[in-house]
């Protein structure tokens, strides 16, 4: 069978003969894959395999609150430092189930963002939330201190929370999917490598806290993931009827960043017991003991545990800014995420309820009170690129660690103690992955072609200039409004939102052919697909990557569900 779609105005005929079972064929899309998104590996690898995912997104979650905190004017041994951490990390995991789930399905850890920590500092610059001087607070009473930083909280929460609503609409009004004919590959790569390319002063700071560990780690990365990942190493198991026997097990290939952080750990605590590094130093194992020790054992965040949320223009207004690069970042990633599990194109209905499912995210985390919103974790989809790993119940395991988590804080004490130049060095990597990832999309490019270079160069270097630019002078837009000053200059200041604009627009209104922009190859990469069209006969129906996990016996029964643009039976009408 095929289809016509239209791109850009133009009409490109696409096959769609292959059942979904063969679409669901991981090795076909992707030969190099070890687990692709509908393989369940056992529930022993499954465990272990999930914690690579929590160790990578952790470090990204926990350094948010330490920038977070202080712009609300928390003292710094308030225990509540450590219950937005929990709060955070139950968030995250209860997002991220529900988007692997029920939601765009593909294996993505949706958890904080520094996207949201660039609108959030602009609102608490603004005159009425900037902090009191340090005389002030040594004379506030602790219940006086404890509401100074939870009005501010209030602020945040409702404004991530109505900002959120952004998504909501266009994703289940299906706008995003009118949005995708205008996204091409000159638009995905600027917007996914500048989320690497933007990241490099946070991996720098972590790493410089100790280069030889980070340096270390960065090696130690690479031999397990690069050079050793097709060495086998013997394993002793005992199985019942066959006794003990040694089987030969990819070890460097399915856990490299676990083995690295477990290494690296080991020898920072060797470091640490011979004092060959001094008290205090980051890269001693017990510089942050004392959180392990000051959390509690058992904590349920709950919605509105810091108060109602309130609601003002100016903060929801600011922090739309956020959301707006969230949704260009992660309709970024659901094709390159889709490609290297080894999954078929996502389809147009996966799309739009994946950006729903990220909005109600959002409102959820600004609700429950972590100051914060929900977005794709760039760093767990380079976890997937290094480890080759891309099945979608290793997420759902690593959403159970999360949950835990974020309820048992002494476990995930445990984890937030790793040390800094451990987490730098892991940074150093993946951010080099996503960055990569992203310029693979010129792949379909004619690269040899002065107008696309043009617009690639431009939309990759003007971002970070612009950015630069805005952060060292962020008080030079004076409209005469406080509230459209925030929003213009927190807008200006957001790379990936400026670029992926800039890729989007220029790409849009050059003329150029339709070939060299990469547009005829780029149309089978993201094909719309019809699913709900390959098996009109209910009986005949075989289960689709990304179909609900239950009900679709009845959903297709439901003609009137072809019309919802988030539903898997959803059918795209001319």
């Amino acid at each position: 069978m095929e289809h016509d779609i239209q791109l850009n105005n133009v009409n490109i005929s696409v096959s769609t003969n292959a059942s979904p079972r063969d679409e669901n064929n991981s090795k076909n899309r992707n030969p190099d894959i070890t687990y692709g998104i509908d393989d369940v590996p056992p529930w022993y690898l499954c465990l272990f395999m999930a914690l690579q995912h929590y160790l990578t997104m952790i470090g990204a979650i926990v350094s948010i609150p330490f920038i977070l905190t202080p712009a609300l004017c928390m003292a710094e041994d308030d225990p509540a430092r450590s219950h937005i951490i929990s709060t955070m990390i139950l968030v995250t995991g209860l997002v991220t189930f529900i988007q692997t789930t029920f939601g765009c399905r593909l294996p993505l850890v949706q958890g904080g963002t520094i996207s949201f920590l660039v609108p959030t500092l602009a609102i608490l610059n603004l005159p009425q939330w900037k902090c009191p001087n340090q005389e002030v607070l040594e004379t506030m009473s602790p219940d006086d201190r404890t509401e100074l930083w939870q009005v501010r909280m209030r602020e945040l929460s409702g404004a991530i929370a109505v900002s959120a609503l952004f998504q909501v609409i266009i994703g289940f009004g299906g706008i995003v999917g009118y949005i995708l004919k205008f996204v091409t590959p000159l638009t995905i790569v600027p917007t996914v490598s500048l989320v690497g390319l933007s990241l490099f002063e946070n991996a720098a700071e972590a790493a410089s806290r100790h280069w030889g560990i980070a340096v270390g780690t960065i090696l130690m990365l690479t031999l397990y993931s690069q050079i050793l990942v097709n060495v086998k190493c013997p394993i002793i198991v005992y199985k019942k009827g066959q006794g003990i026997r040694i089987i030969w097990f990819s070890l460097f290939k399915l856990f490299p960043v676990l083995l690295t952080i477990v290494v690296m750990w080991i020898i920072c605590i060797i470091l640490t017991v011979t004092d060959t590094l001094p008290p205090g130093h980051p890269g001693r194992a017990d510089t942050k003991i004392k959180i392990l020790n000051d959390s509690p054992w058992i904590r349920f965040p709950y919605p509105g545990q810091w108060g109602i949320p309130t609601v003002t223009l100016s903060g929801v207004l600011g922090m739309l800014a956020g959301v707006l690069a969230c949704t260009v970042e992660s309709i970024s990633y659901y094709p390159t995420t889709s490609r290297m599990c080894g999954a078929p194109p996502p389809p147009v209905h996966a799309i739009n309820r994946g950006i729903a499912i990220e909005g109600l995210g959002t409102m959820l985390a600004g609700l429950w009170g972590s100051g914060n919103g929900t977005n794709t974790f760039g760093e767990n989809v380079g976890t997937i690129g290094v480890t080759k790993v891309g099945s979608r119940r290793v997420i759902q395991w690593a959403c159970l660690l999360m949950i835990l988590q974020g309820i048992i804080s002494k476990f995930g004490a445990v984890f937030i103690i790793i040390p800094e130049p451990i987490v730098g060095g892991i940074f150093c990597v993946m951010f080099g992955m996503i960055a990569a990832f992203g310029l693979s999309a010129l792949q379909y490019v004619n690269l040899n072609n002065a107008r696309n270079l043009y617009i690639l160069g431009f939309s990759i270097f003007f971002p970070l200039v612009l950015s630069k630019w805005m952060i060292q002078h962020s008080n030079i837009i004076h409209t005469g409004s406080e509230t459209a000053d925030g929003v213009i200059t927190v807008l200006l200041s957001t790379t990936i939102l400026v670029g992926g604009i800039t890729g989007c627009v220029l790409d849009n209104i050059i003329p150029g052919d339709l070939e060299d922009r990469g547009l005829i190859a780029w149309a089978n990469e993201m094909e719309l697909n019809f699913d709900g069209e390959n098996n009109d006969d209910q009986n005949e129906y075989v289960p689709n990557t990304f179909d609900f996990p239950i009900g679709m016996k009845l959903l297709r029964r439901w003609k009137w569900t072809s019309y919802l643009p988030f539903m898997p039976t959803y059918r795209p009408r001319s």
